[in-house]
């Protein structure tokens, strides 16, 4: 087998976000071609696309006009997540700021009906919580009017099809959100989805008539499923039963009541396509020839004759494929690059499940090279971060590389995961954190039965709060491990909570525990404080504008770490913040991790 170096697989390229025109014959769609994603353009499948943005800074999102030739666009600076919106001509010609307060963050909310004005919820007046504003397509800055003034993590999730309503949603936690509609003319606010405990509402679409909203929920079930809310009466109804498996969204267009949405087995994405019948039925049309995968971000063309959706596959670069709604049939619209990797080269993953140490089965994605001889194959244990994430099998250059070189790959999704029930995703909560890294534990033990494994070469890696499973795995099971990889992680809880941004300290109290309450729990399972059991090597990673795990996270950790005579490197970029985004950092980064593993494992 043809042996491909890190920089080769780091220039495959990912193509999502689409948005179609509105004249239903362009599509806009986020590419990382240059090394960051950009918003470029296409006019027809697999030709050469039009680069509309050049900035060396992240592109975030793309939104179409519904009926003009012009775009918005969001980008942050540094990878600080203070995302600010453009205004950008189809053509490419003329960018003008809409926003123009870079010390705030501001989340899109969408178009209204004819593209005159849109919504946005931004921290710009109190850096703790988020305000709805509305905005003239040609105003700027100060220009946008506050139509509510907010308590909390604030997003709005549409317009009304008449235009004089805002459906907003209030996050508490990643498993517990509410529903609010905004009257424009008179400011009030009414809560539409009143309940006990946590309860997620999520991809929220308006009704075609206005009197109703479609989302995904797990009101009063394990899973979530696909849900009416009738407004004036403020009641769920079930559209689809998700059974065993979520419903984790859908698309509705409202002009024609057209809709997609999605469930997630064990993983991989399932796709039904139809069009409602009446309130709570729906006609389907045939299933998409879609590559099996992971698949999402749909943007219907006019009158919902078509879609476009993003699709990724675990031996498939993420493209952008346009969908004929009624028939099923899918054609790639974009041609990201392989680098010339052949993709029969890519190794798909096998879906297993290990037992623990309390008897339930973790589900996890184990990846073997063609290649690998018995007993003397080293692994790396890929933990996710969230913690209520999930692997799924989507693209990953770097996974692929590392089969290249020869390792295996191990994906556990560990308790706390999502997309397998309620009840899984709370099994980590607060006092039973160090479960989760039992689960950890129980998977390398499964590693050491497999025939192809070297249990002497067993590497932890991971992205923030995977980093912090890194490095609990570390301090917790000192002797399974030959290195650790900590990506942005999390070290010390207390610190963390304390010098996390202000508008995310009480999403991630609600899992992690309060400061206030729980300071005493959270020191006790920080890895920071249990240093003193590691011996494995330590690679720490980070970007110096994380607003999420601040990097005093990778500092004190390898400070610390250093100073019990554990050999320890170090990688802090400044222009980076909660990850890696611009292609030579992700090079340098990931180059860096392949030669740290090559010199301890």
């Amino acid at each position: 087998m043809t042996d491909y170096d890190l920089e080769r697989y780091l220039n495959v390229r990912s193509a999502h976000g689409a948005s179609f025109g509105p004249d239903g014959d362009r599509l806009a769609f986020l590419l990382d071609a240059t090394g960051v994603p950009q918003a470029w353009l296409l006019d027809e499948p697999r030709s050469w696309p039009e680069q509309l943005t050049f900035y060396e800074e992240r592109v975030t999102f793309v939104s179409w006009s519904p009926e003009r030739d012009e775009l918005v666009f969001g980008m942050d600076e540094g990878g600080n997540e203070r995302a600010q919106l453009f205004r950008l001509d189809g053509d490419g010609e003329t960018i003008e700021p809409l926003t123009d307060m870079p010390d705030a963050k501001h989340r899109w909310g969408g178009w209204n009906s004819d593209g005159s004005r849109f919504a946005f919820t931004s921290n710009r007046r109190d850096e703790a919580v988020f305000d709805v504003y509305v905005q003239d397509r040609d105003g700027r800055g100060d220009d946008a009017e506050m139509v509510y003034e907010g308590d909390g993590w604030l997003t709005v999730a549409g317009w009304s099809p008449d235009d004089d309503r805002l459906v907003v949603s209030e996050a508490h936690s990643s498993f517990d959100q509410d529903l609010y509609v905004l009257d424009l003319d008179s400011g009030d606010l009414d809560h539409v989805t009143p309940h006990e405990g946590d309860v997620r509402y999520q991809s929220v679409e308006w009704g075609p008539d206005g009197d109703a909203l479609y989302l995904v929920t797990d009101e009063g079930a394990d899973t979530m499923y696909l849900a009416r809310l009738d407004l004036d009466a403020t009641e769920i109804s079930v559209v689809e039963e998700g059974g065993d498996w979520n419903v984790d969204g859908v698309a509705l267009d409202e002009d024609t009541g057209r809709l997609v949405y999605s469930r997630n087995v064990d993983g991989y994405t399932d796709l039904t396509v139809g069009e409602l019948t009446s309130e709570r039925s729906l006609r389907e049309f045939p299933t998409p020839n879609l590559p099996r995968g992971v698949a999402g971000g749909v943007s219907f063309g006019p009158d919902a004759e078509r879609f476009a959706i993003t699709v990724t596959g675990s031996t498939n670069n993420t493209n952008v494929y346009v969908v004929e709604t009624e028939t099923g049939n899918a054609e790639r619209w974009t041609d990201a690059s392989t680098a010339g990797i052949p993709s029969e080269t890519f190794v798909r993953p096998q879906l297993v499940h290990y037992e623990t140490f309390d008897g339930r089965d973790i589900p996890a994605f184990f990846s073997v090279p063609d290649d690998a001889v018995d007993g003397e194959t080293p692994v790396v244990v890929d933990i996710h971060g969230g913690p209520e994430s999930q692997r799924r099998p989507s693209f990953h250059a770097v996974k692929q590389y590392f089969l290249n070189r020869g390792y295996a790959y191990f994906e556990p999704n560990v308790r706390g995961s999502s997309g397998y029930g309620r009840e899984y995703t709370h099994l980590d909560d607060v006092e039973k954190r160090m479960d989760s890294v039992a689960d950890v534990e129980a998977g390398v033990e499964w590693l050491h039965d497999h025939p192809a494994v070297d249990p002497d070469r067993i590497v932890a890696m991971g992205g923030s709060y995977g980093g912090f499973m890194v490095l609990a795995a570390l301090t917790e099971y000192p002797d399974l491990w030959a290195a650790g990889v900590d990506v942005v992680g999390i070290a010390n809880f207390v610190t963390f909570l304390e010098n996390t941004g202000d508008w995310r300290r009480e999403l991630r109290e609600a899992e992690y525990g309060s400061l206030e309450d729980d300071r005493e729990f959270l020191e006790s399972v920080s890895p920071i404080n249990n240093i003193r059991n590691i011996e494995a090597p330590l690679y720490v990673l980070h970007g110096e504008n994380d607003p999420r795990v601040p990097v005093g996270e990778a500092e004190q950790i390898a400070d610390e770490a250093a100073e019990q005579g554990v050999p320890v490197d170090k990688l802090i970029f400044p222009d980076e913040g909660h990850g890696f985004t611009k292609l030579e950092n992700r090079i340098e980064a990931y180059t860096s991790i392949a030669d740290f593993l090559d010199e301890h494992v």
